[in-house]
């Protein structure tokens, strides 16, 4: 099925996008732009109809005490026998404006006491498809709870009083139908603690087989790595240094290393992981990184073989290994890897097939930590002699948190950019802005530089106002005809989002209307603009990753924040991004600004690895549940006890269903 939904267990885990709350009718004055809300309001004026050929628009004046407003509906001309003059009506939509002022656009109309009975009830909005409407999945939802035999609880009660977590089969019910606010609150977070409890808990598991072993491949520093650095093109930052410091003081202890380097956006990190890689060639060892995409495999691959080219070093060969490598070049790479010759291996999931033979591999570096499944390393670490492993993440998780996360690896933070790296210039705007934004982008593209576009949404949904990849991109091309305007999105074959990224990284794409799918992406220097359609969707967070994508280059960076709401708090999140360039401190401020409200909502994108649960807004339910699976694993033993039989087989379960894809 399009959704990746296709039994009824899947589609219980199916949760909706987002809930839509009935709030008490609000006065007219009080009214804002971009945001859904109720007005209790009469008739002011007389009722028209305007037909444009292709549209028959129904408008009329309404008002209550404190203003009035224009209401209008698209080919609904019974309208006009439901609205009578002198009645009371409630009428809830979105208010967009026209020609200055302000319009309620196709609201639905309740009787008062009808829509009296719908306040403060969440009514869950579900992400939809073409031929499917939210009613239809909320039908489809019922009757799965009604096939199914019945939710297993697996936590003891003993445990789920002591961390006052719901029972599950109230949870699943509930955060599809919430009876009230308190009963989804409770919901989401029994959900969002079993995301992350059973993801560390999985995670402690397999890492607990590796453990603090003493390493086969124990290395001598060399004065070479030095001399690399020294005939850089750029100098390192002290960041890099001291990181740098760590790293070879790891690989030479004698000890396994297993290290995580979180560095913002473009701070540097592939360079540490080229220096690592030059040493285990220098000792006479192999070394492995593997990228999350093909796109970005190959740009490491290159950049590793000029920098090798221009400092004349001839005793560390590179090696690129993906999978659409042809024939004749994959048997090649391989036959390199096997003897040996081919010391440097860069490449992507290619790496961890049977196929492929290393002679003596000594070090393993995965690029952009949570997009990669844990499996997936698992299969290089669990070797005979287990290589040293170093991981690289973007993601802004506090250090706190991390320790939770990756457990026992050491966490290095690079926190500086480097120099000579022109700020990005913000702004924070809203949808009036637009063809301002349009008329930039022009001159941009007239300069010969690259655009980003971002969408929320892939394609539109019902009952959710936000822009879309589909249709955006159809606006584009008409709008920039010669740009070349492509578009990127989680649904494309692997092979058509790579074509999409080549020819995005080539020049030969000018404008790119993606989802966050660019996120983890590839260094475009010629992309000097990003702008984020429907910025209040995304955490601050997501979107300085996003605004990192620009900035790569000489020419200066903009980055335009559309926010398609309009509201204080908005205004205030969203202004932080003009303030702060650095990733952990904006994810700590985000998490400080998101209200309860912020939680009516869950990830669309089929590569989070969490659907409900949020690292940086549920750092309490992250603690506890890594308090309790480091509990659990302590006593190794604790998990063949009688009562913790049930949470055996989840786990059991759990690593099954999520092996090749368990990420973080």
């Amino acid at each position: 099925m399009k959704l990746g939904v296709d039994n009824a267990e899947s589609l219980l885990a199916y949760y909706p996008v987002h809930y839509d709350l009935y709030t008490k009718p609000e006065p007219i004055s009080g009214i804002l732009e971009g945001r859904k809300c109720a007005i209790l309001a009469y008739q002011a004026g007389n009722i028209a109809m305007h037909d444009t050929g292709r549209l028959k628009i129904i408008s009329v004046d309404v008002q209550d005490a404190t203003g009035r407003i224009r209401v209008c509906w698209y080919n609904a001309p019974y309208i006009r026998q439901v609205i009578k003059r002198g009645k009371p009506y409630v009428l809830r939509g979105v208010a967009k404006r026209k020609q200055g002022f302000l319009v309620l656009e196709h609201p639905e109309i309740f009787q008062p006491e009808d829509y009296e009975k719908k306040v403060d009830i969440l009514s869950p909005v579900y992400g939809l498809t073409k031929g499917l409407s939210n009613n239809m999945v909320q039908k489809a939802v019922r009757a799965a709870f009604a096939a199914l035999p019945g939710i297993t609880e697996y936590l003891p009660d003993p445990i789920l009083k002591a961390y006052g977590l719901m029972d599950l089969a109230r949870a699943a019910w509930s955060i599809h139908f919430p009876p009230d606010y308190e009963s989804f609150m409770q919901a989401r977070s029994r959900l969002a603690f079993d995301e992350f409890f059973l993801f560390i808990l999985a995670i402690r598991h397999l890492r607990q087989r590796l453990g603090d072993a003493e390493s086969a491949f124990a290395m001598h520093k060399f004065w070479e790595t030095e001399d690399f650095i020294e005939k850089l093109p750029y100098a390192l930052t002290r960041g890099q240094m001291n990181i740098w410091r760590e790293i070879e003081a790891d690989l030479s202890s004698g000890r396994r290393m297993a290290r995580l380097i979180q560095g913002d956006v473009g701070s540097g990190k592939t360079v540490l992981a080229f220096l690592a890689m030059y040493m285990a060639a220098l000792n006479g060892y192999q070394s492995v990184l593997m990228a999350p995409t093909e796109v970005l495999a190959r740009q490491h691959y290159e950049k590793l073989q000029g920098l090798l080219a221009e400092q004349g070093i001839t005793g560390a060969a590179p090696v690129l290994l993906t999978g659409s490598l042809k024939a004749g070049e994959r048997k090649m790479a391989l036959r390199l890897i096997e003897e040996g010759s081919g010391n440097l291996i860069i490449g992507t999931h290619a790496l961890i097939q049977k196929a492929v033979r290393y002679k003596n591999l000594a070090l393993v570096i995965t690029d952009e930590q949570h997009r990669f499944g844990v499996y997936q390393r698992q299969v290089l670490g669990e070797r005979e002699d287990p290589p040293h492993m170093m991981v690289m993440s973007a993601t802004p998780i506090p250090r706190t948190l991390g320790v939770v996360f990756y457990g026992d690896l050491d966490v290095s933070v690079l926190s500086e950019l480097p120099a000579k790296r022109l700020p990005i210039k913000n702004c924070v705007v809203d949808s009036s802005f637009r063809p301002n934004a349009m008329r930039f982008i022009r001159k941009e593209l007239d300069a010969g530089h690259q655009v980003y576009i971002i969408c929320p949404m892939i394609e539109p949904q019902e009952g959710i106002d936000a822009e879309n990849v589909t249709e955006y991109v159809k606006k584009m091309r008409k709008a920039f005809p010669d740009a070349n305007v492509a578009c990127l999105h989680g649904r494309m074959k692997p092979d058509e989002k790579t074509k999409v990224m080549e020819e995005f990284s080539a020049g030969q794409v000018r404008a790119l209307v993606s989802t966050t799918v660019v996120e983890v992406g590839v260094d475009v220097p010629n992309a000097t603009v990003m702008m984020i359609e429907n910025a209040e969707r995304f955490g601050l967070a997501a979107l300085h990753q996003l605004r990192g994508r620009v900035g790569r280059g000489e020419s200066q960076s903009y980055c335009i924040f559309m926010a398609g709401q309009q509201g204080e708090d908005i205004r205030k999140r969203l202004d932080i991004l003009n303030h702060s360039n650095d990733g952990f401190e904006i994810a700590e401020k985000d998490f400080e600004l998101r209200g309860p409200g912020d939680l009516l909502g869950f990830r669309q994108s089929g590569d989070a690895s969490f659907r409900i649960a949020d690292i940086t807004r549920d750092r309490d339910l992250l603690e506890k549940a890594g308090n309790l699976a480091g509990w659990i694993l302590k006593d190794s033993s604790r998990l063949y006890e009688e009562e913790f039989m049930p949470l055996r087989r989840k786990l059991e379960d759990y690593l099954k269903e999520n092996e090749g894809s368990l990420t973080i």
